[in-house]
């Protein structure tokens, strides 16, 4: 890896999607980039941003946000579907939280009966009812070891998944897309999406580093490269210590 090598990051929205402190997701990406000595750049693109360099970035990250600013996200986010959706079927890598999770299915209706369109990306769609999901919440994945993410949940709506979209997990604990099925989060190629906070990735550092060995490969243009193995025994404590919570 040369010393240009550099993984370019674009937040999407954040003056309108960070309500628990998502950018804790991006520090995270930053420092176990960092401390393998690999450069990181991260743009904020902000709801003025017309033009988005899609090219330029290795990974797209989405954060949360109240219902009353999902239709203006939407609106944001639909200018920019077409492209949107080729960098999913070309397998970039993005992380969409909560509100942007929702944004990425077929679509939404809020509270008020409101229904807006989403990307498309998950083959899911999202119905906005009146008691809420909340706690802390365990789901078991098929692809990481340890095989456990934690996190925190707080939504009120419900998101049922399509044939053609597989979860993130299932939920041990806690709540997850809906009341139903037990499942909790989407995924497509190497879009991941998830109803569950904390910042996610700071107590998953074995989900944090799956993410970076797929965004690094891209990059790349290596499915073997490995990722460095970084020592991380206070992370993995605080994922411990989060399942030990009811």
């Amino acid at each position: 890896m040369n010393k240009d090598f550099e993984i370019n990051i674009a937040h999407l929205y954040p003056e309108l999607l960070d309500v628990y402190s998502d950018f804790g997701n991006i520090s995270t990406i930053k420092k176990r980039l960092e401390w393998r000595g690999i450069k990181v750049n991260i743009d904020r693109i902000s709801a003025t941003t017309n033009v988005i360099e899609y090219s330029k970035y290795d990974f797209f990250l989405i954060g949360g946000g109240q219902e009353k600013q999902q239709p203006d996200v939407a609106k944001l986010l639909l200018k920019h579907s077409s492209d949107f959706k080729k960098l999913a079927d070309d397998g970039i890598t993005m992380l969409a939280i909560c509100g942007g999770y929702e944004l990425l299915g077929n679509y939404c209706q809020n509270s008020h009966g409101q229904k807006y369109d989403g990307l498309g990306i998950f083959d899911a769609y999202t119905m906005t009812e009146n008691k809420r999901m909340t706690g802390n919440t365990t789901i078991e994945t098929n692809f990481l070891t340890p095989n456990t993410i934690v996190g925190f949940t707080n939504h009120n709506s419900e998101t049922y998944l399509g044939s053609n979209c597989k979860p993130l997990g299932k939920v041990l604990l806690g709540h997850g897309n809906n009341k139903k099925d037990k499942t909790e989060g989407a995924i497509y190629n190497n879009v991941f999406g998830t109803y569950l906070h904390g910042p996610l990735l700071p107590q998953n550092p074995m989900f944090t580093d799956y993410l970076l060995q797929i965004i690094i490969r891209q990059k790349l243009n290596d499915n073997n490269y490995l990722l460095p193995v970084l020592d991380a025994k206070l992370e993995l404590l605080a994922h411990k210590n989060m399942l030990k919570r009811p």
